[in-house]
């Protein structure tokens, strides 16, 4: 995804020519927007205002989803769209853990896992 400023003035043009055509995209794109400045900023204050616009102003219903995704854990959102704390770096590890895993399934026990996990980096 591209930030909106970075975009080249033809894909701009292009963008607004489609934008230009169907309203519920237009409105989709702003919506979008706006919840990537509050993820990017840390403006995690934001949310619950943000929330309450996209469900006065959108019937999509993957927002819609979304919104409910949110709300289901809002407390940790918020906190996690505010704090400049992430768990950024356990998850990289997690992920590297979970490519050599599946690199070996089915070929190795967990003694060569451990080995490999332990020797990567």
């Amino acid at each position: 995804m591209t930030r909106p400023g970075n975009l080249t003035a033809g894909d701009q043009s292009s963008l607004d020519a489609i934008l230009t055509g169907c309203p519920e995209l237009t409105a989709l794109t702003a919506h979008v927007r706006t919840f990537a400045r509050i993820m990017t900023e840390l403006r995690g204050k934001d949310l619950e205002k943000w929330i309450t616009a996209v469900l006065a102003t959108s019937g999509q219903p993957e927002l819609r989803s979304f919104i409910t995704g949110l709300r289901r854990d809002q407390g940790v959102v918020t906190a996690g769209l505010t704090l400049r704390w992430n768990s950024g770096v356990v998850e990289s590890h997690v992920n590297r853990i979970k490519m050599i895993k599946r690199q070996m399934y089915g070929r190795a026990g967990p003694d060569l896992l451990r080995r490999r996990i332990l020797l990567s980096r």
